[in-house]
């Protein structure tokens, strides 16, 4: 058990006093404060890999196999530290919480391991390649897995009112989906990517930059956060629940099973749409960082984002979380058909990622309330919180399929023989990529995510944990309000 009495220094107390979610909870705790860290991790899960790829050239390193092999291994490692850094949140016990604590640790951890990502030597291939290597897994497999661990308990742990938990989930996600989206998504191809080019020097100093913005807004997240949840039990002994015996309730509880599965097949499908985006605008739709190709498929498809702040949670609280949803992929999967129809086409495409994205939007907005009401059925269901094993389970999944989309997208672009751009005269000068690497960018991009959506809406048909949870959460208060008495 951690337990940490610095952290009981009124200086370090959480500015969020009211029992009851307030509106600088909701601004500044959910949408504000998470917001550098989403940033950055967006930007990485972007444009990281085309760093390795067009500006380190690490794609021929021991014939194709390290960009290959080297993610894959990397998140072995941080699926490890995420099941060690899930358990220490379950056996933290301070005045702060279980996991907000952590949250104050990662703040300056993500900036400096953030630095070293980019600022990679100009050296030997087997120094850059040692360097990436350690870079990588000091801001993955440790800084980041202590951020993202904490950062995904704040819904869950927020409160036990539902309306009010939806709602922390929506303001979430608004943080990662529209801030990211529009800086990530709009700016950095239409200005900041065209300007880089293949500058080694240029991306390190602009990525340091968003990097260092990581820890004011990260302390911003620690101080507007509260966990009522935790406080609940923070007036009677605490009982240290085996791991084993943990995993075994997980296990064995199908909307717990439900959730995980349809959690690994979303992350896999975005995660190889996220890190094909660049290159089906620069090699499929249109050329080499021309600033407006990549803006448009993102502004068009992440209009819908927008609008779904104000349409989603009414929908959802009308039709139900897992219902919306479900509904959602169908409409999703029609979207992505329609791009296929003529990848090459931009107003085709266009159409599609506009109808895709309106699919998306319940599972982008909802997620985080429905795998708390999850949470919250296996305290009934066990009488002891599982929250740390559950969420390095979605962390695991997050971190390990980083690793597994980088991987193999990254050798069949070797396999298939993917060129990459040259700086010549200071000028950066892009290849004309074969058909066969345009195919697979392109499937990667778009054809993926319709076999996802038939397997992720098969795996919320099992996901009706919502006819439950208002009875269970009933039974929940009164046991608690037993052991007071």
């Amino acid at each position: 058990m951690v337990n940490k009495e610095k952290l009981d220094n009124p200086l370090l107390n959480s500015r969020v006093r009211s029992d009851s979610v307030t509106h600088s909870e909701k601004w500044l705790g959910y949408l504000a404060g998470p917001a550098g860290a989403l940033l950055f991790n967006a930007v990485l899960a972007s444009y990281l890999n085309v760093y390795y790829t067009d500006v380190l050239k690490l794609t021929g390193v021991w014939g194709g196999a390290f960009l290959a092999v080297f993610p894959i291994i990397s998140k072995i490692i941080d699926a490890i530290t995420n099941i060690i850094m899930g358990q220490v949140i379950d056996r933290t016990r301070t005045r702060q919480g279980k996991a907000r604590p952590w949250l104050l640790l990662s703040a300056p951890l993500m900036a400096v391991t953030g630095v070293l990502l980019f600022a990679v030597p100009t050296a030997s291939e087997t120094v850059q390649v040692v360097w990436v290597m350690l870079s990588y897994n000091l801001f993955y497999s440790f800084a980041y897995t202590i951020y993202n661990m904490s950062h995904n308990l704040m819904v869950p742990l927020s409160t036990r009112n539902t309306e009010q938990r939806g709602g922390l989930s929506v303001f979430n996600n608004i943080a990662n989906i529209m801030i990211t989206g529009i800086i990530v998504a709009l700016v950095f191809p239409m200005v900041i990517l065209p300007a880089l080019g293949v500058n080694k020097s240029s991306w390190i100093m602009v990525m340091s930059v968003v990097a260092i913005l990581v820890l004011p807004f990260t302390l911003v997240e620690y101080y507007f956060t509260r966990e009522r949840v935790t406080e609940e039990t923070q007036s009677r002994p605490q009982e240290t629940i085996p791991m084993g015996k943990q995993f075994k309730v997980l296990v064995s509880d199908p909307f717990w099973v439900a959730i995980i599965v349809y959690f690994l097949v979303y992350t896999l499908c975005t995660g190889f749409k996220n890190i094909a985006l660049v290159y089906f605008c620069n090699y499929v739709l249109g050329t080499y960082n021309d600033g407006i190709t990549q803006t448009m498929v993102s502004a068009i498809g992440g209009i819908p984002m927008g609008i779904g702040i104000f349409a989603v949670w009414p929908l959802a609280k009308k039709f139900g979380k897992r219902n919306v949803t479900m509904a959602g992929f169908v409409i999703f999967a029609i979207g992505s058909a329609v791009c296929l129809i003529n990848p090459h086409n931009m107003v085709i495409v266009l159409i599609g990622q506009f109808i895709k994205n309106i699919g998306g939007l319940p599972c982008a907005y909802v997620f985080m309330a429905l795998f708390a009401d999850v949470l919250d059925h296996i305290e009934w269901k066990c009488g002891f919180r599982c929250d740390g094993l559950s969420t390095s389970a979605l962390t695991i999944i997050t971190t390990v399929s980083v690793g597994i989309c980088s991987g193999i997208f990254n050798l069949i672009l070797a396999k298939t023989g993917y060129t990459a751009p040259e700086l010549i005269n200071g000028e950066t000068v892009a290849a004309v990529q074969n058909a066969a690497t345009q195919n697979v960018i392109t499937f990667f991009f778009l054809g993926l995510e319709i076999i996802g959506s038939v397997v992720m809406i098969a795996a919320l048909w099992f996901l009706n944990v919502e006819k439950v949870i208002g009875k269970e959460q009933a039974e929940i208060e009164a046991r608690q309000e037993g052991r007071k008495a």
